[in-house]
């Protein structure tokens, strides 16, 4: 009995020292982030706080308002297309993978088998091996260098249909949509009014993976855009970093390289924030007797 509880204490202070070592693993370039940001560009090299700790000089608000007069202010330009990407092309996607998921799950149609193993072979297929024959097929419709380039490729989400088909299919009774369709519900009432708030847990999964896909996504932008107006954040920032790294007299801006990424991750931080009490599983227990 007493080694059966010693075993148990060890595996649980095993458990936290585990979690405390991951946590510190995922932590430290975020505390290095928020560390480089409030640095001027020397400071970066050669400040006295280090890499991993604050200089006297706090320089942050000054960093923001270089942001603000480097190249026009086109930082902020770079943010809005994120956010265009992402929250666009995030709700376009999930809503094609909520109904497709749906339509997986719950109607039965000839090919239905065949439609959801191409679903699963796209999951297979990483998503840069798409992006010449995608710049190809953008070239042919003249796409290209337009905001369609970027967010038509991010309406498709293989892995956002599979997450809802699977959740639909052991979340949503079929008895309970019997039901509406007995008391008289058509099936887009019964899809908006049953299925959907059950459904609620999981479309905020796959939103908030779409949104950080999009909002990450760089090379595909890169790839079918040449206009420094249209460039999301990722492609923005990578071009002051590559110009930062080439030297021989060109201008190093590596403070707003960091500034700017900083900020570039809080509206990703308050999406997660705002959104995960939606992650709280919908309860249905008690809507079907028996």
């Amino acid at each position: 009995m007493h080694n059966n509880k010693s075993i148990r204490n060890g595996n649980k202070v095993f458990s936290y020292v585990l979690l405390a070592i991951c946590c510190v693993y995922f932590l430290f370039p975020v505390w290095w982030l928020v560390v480089a940001a409030t640095k001027t560009n020397s400071g970066l090299f050669t400040g006295t706080g280090g890499s991993m700790w604050f200089d006297k000089t706090f320089a942050l608000f000054d960093n923001i308002k270089q942001l603000t007069t480097h190249e026009n202010g086109i930082y902020w330009r770079w943010l809005a297309n994120s956010f265009l990407y992402a929250f666009v092309g995030g709700f376009g996607a999930t809503a094609i993978s909520v109904m497709a998921g749906y339509g997986f799950a719950k109607f039965r149609f000839v090919g239905r088998k065949v439609y959801f193993n191409i679903v699963l072979g796209a999951l297979m297929i990483p998503t840069t091996a798409l992006v010449i024959p995608m710049f190809i097929l953008m070239s042919q419709f003249g796409m290209t260098d337009t905001i369609w380039a970027v967010l038509l490729p991010s309406l498709l989400s293989p892995f956002g249909t599979y997450l809802m088909r699977v959740y639909c299919a052991g979340s949503l009774p079929d008895e309970m949509m019997e039901a509406a369709r007995v008391d008289g519900a058509g099936e887009l009432r019964t899809f908006f009014q049953v299925s959907l708030p059950i459904m609620t847990p999981a479309i905020t999964t796959v939103f908030l993976l779409n949104v950080v896909g999009c909002w990450n996504n760089f090379f595909l932008p890169s790839v079918v855009l040449t206009d420094a107006k249209l460039f999301p954040i990722t492609v923005g920032l990578t071009q002051w970093q590559v110009k930062s790294n080439m030297g021989a007299g060109a201008e190093q801006v590596w403070n707003l390289v960091t500034s700017g990424a900083f900020i570039s991750v809080i509206p990703l931080v308050l999406a997660f924030l705002f959104l995960q009490r939606y992650w709280v599983g919908g309860i249905t227990t008690g809507s079907v007797k028996g």
